[in-house]
Order: structure tokens, then C-alpha cells, then sequence
């Protein structure tokens, strides 16, 4: 069975780029369940229940997310019951929400998907290593199929998840930085593997935000509002096929398309 995750989807312009490109995508590639990281899908920072539901509305199964889950305090009005939106499973214990749960795929196959956050340059989470080997544990005895979103800073920290993880899930992806990495990779014991999925969003920009405007900001250090950019929309990602019976990857392949202006 095949696997999408898409990268960041960075405010309205990658929330179309998703609504026009998805559907052609998962014709294409035979993509029977998509997994994207949402967490700045309003305005380019944080997520509504209206934006969660209309990523849903595109062909989205899961939305994961990160460090700006709790930007929007609208989004706790259906952290609790919407289980297709998932916040890191290594927050304080007590907060709203889930960090990884199990989903069917359109072809019937059971799909564990879990939510981490890194540490390093980040916050003071809870240990995203144990946190992500508990949840395999509570996982493994629904599906072999389990896909990992690490959202992080450090390379060195996503990198040494994917070789933690080895041989326990199916595709690990990392998300956070925005900018999609060249090393996508089958590691040793059968895990996909990436440092970052890049981002659903526009590209003549610096994360998504008006080039002048960063660049005011790195010159001046003066205060800026920072906007969203609009143009040379993309959507990153990658694609991975699993073997349904024993959850181990068979193959992943990167992708990048351009919304046409």
C-alpha cells in the first residue's frame, strides 16, 4: 500500500496548492491514505477547526502537528473529539488531545500514525525517543503499519530517531524546517526514512513569509510584521510503499509540483 506525507501546509496558499494538487497526486501514484502536517494551515501559523476540515475535504486522512498546535485557541474546541488531528504525543501529560492514533485505509488496511516533537533548539518536551517507542508499543498489536512525524529542528535529532526507530514503524518523516532534504533513504531493518518533507506552500518567500519583509528583520532588527508570500506555490512530500503484512517499506520516492498560476 502506498503512503503520502506532505510537508507543512503554510496558510491559504498551501491549503490550494493542496485542493488542486492532491486529488491528480493520488491518482497518479495509487496513494490510498495521506498523512500532512498542518500546523500552520490558518494564516501561517496554527489551525482552526474550519482549516482542519477543509484539509479533510481534500483527501487528507490525518493531520499532524507541532510547536504552533496551540497559536490558534480555536483549535481546542475539537482537539479532544476530532481524532484525525493529532498534537505531539511528547507535550506534558494533561494537555487536550492525542498523539498518535490508529485509522483504516481506503483499501482496509490499519494505519498507526504518531505525532513527536524534538527537543533540541525547541522546548523542554518530554523525551520524544520514549515517547515514540511507547506509542509503537500500544501500536504494534493493532497493525504493523506505523508512520512517524517528527517535528524538529536539529538534523541530528531527526536522523538519530530514524536509526532509534529502525525496524519498529514503517516511515519516518520529519517536518518543521520547511525545506524538503535530498535523504530519503530505506534504512537497514526496513524503516523509509527523511530528514524533512519541505512544505505544502509559496515559494518565493523564506518559510512561506515575504522575502523583504525577512529581510528588514535580519538587517534592521527593527520589528516587522511578517506576511504570508503568494506566489511559485508548491507542494512537497514524499510517497512510500509498504509491505501491509509486515509494515516494512518496499520503497520511497520525493515529490515537488507546482500549482500553476
Amino acid at each position: 500500500m502506498k503512503i503520502l506525507l506532505i510537508g507543512d501546509i503554510v496558510g491559504e496558499p498551501g491549503r490550494n496548492a493542496v485542493s488542486v494538487l492532491l486529488p491528480k497526486i493520488k491518482w497518479e501514484e495509487d496513494v490510498e491514505f495521506v498523512i500532512a502536517n498542518g500546523e500552520n494551515i490558518a494564516g501561517g501559523s496554527g489551525i482552526t477547526p474550519k482549516t482542519a476540515m477543509e484539509l479533510f475535504d481534500t483527501g487528507i486522512d490525518v493531520i499532524t502537528t507541532g510547536d504552533h498546535i496551540w497559536d490558534r485557541k480555536e483549535i481546542k474546541e475539537i482537539i479532544d473529539t476530532e481524532d484525525r488531528v493529532l498534537r505531539p504525543a511528547n507535550l506534558p501529560k494533561g494537555v487536550p488531545g492525542r498523539g498518535a492514533a490508529v485509522y483504516k485505509s481506503k483499501g482496509g488496511f490499519l494505519v498507526g500514525v504518531i505525532n513527536i516533537i524534538g527537543r533540541i533548539f525547541m522546548s523542554n518536551y518530554d523525551c520524544p525517543f520514549r515517547t515514540a517507542k511507547e506509542e509503537i508499543e500500544k501500536i504494534r498489536s493493532k497493525t504493523p503499519i506505523i508512520a512517524v512525524d517528527i517535528h524538529a529542528e536539529a538534523t541530528s535529532e531527526k536522523i538519530a530517531m530514524g536509526w532509534y526507530l529502525d525496524g519498529m514503524v514503517s516511515v519516518i518523516a520529519g517536518t518543521h524546517t520547511h525545506v524538503q532534504t535530498a535523504d530519503e533513504k530505506i534504512l537497514p531493518r526496513g524503516t523509509a526514512y527523511i530528514t524533512d518533507l519541505g512544505m505544502a506552500g509559496p515559494y518565493k518567500s523564506v518559510l512561506g513569509r515575504r522575502p523583504e519583509q525577512i529581510l528588514e528583520r535580519f538587517l534592521t532588527l527593527m520589528p516587522v510584521k511578517f506576511e504570508m508570500a503568494n506566489e511559485w506555490v508548491e507542494l512537497h512530500g514524499v510517497v512510500v510503499d509498504i509491505d501491509p503484512l509486515t509494515g516494512k517499506a518496499v520503497s520511497i520516492k520525493r515529490l515537488q509540483r507546482r500549482l500553476e498560476d
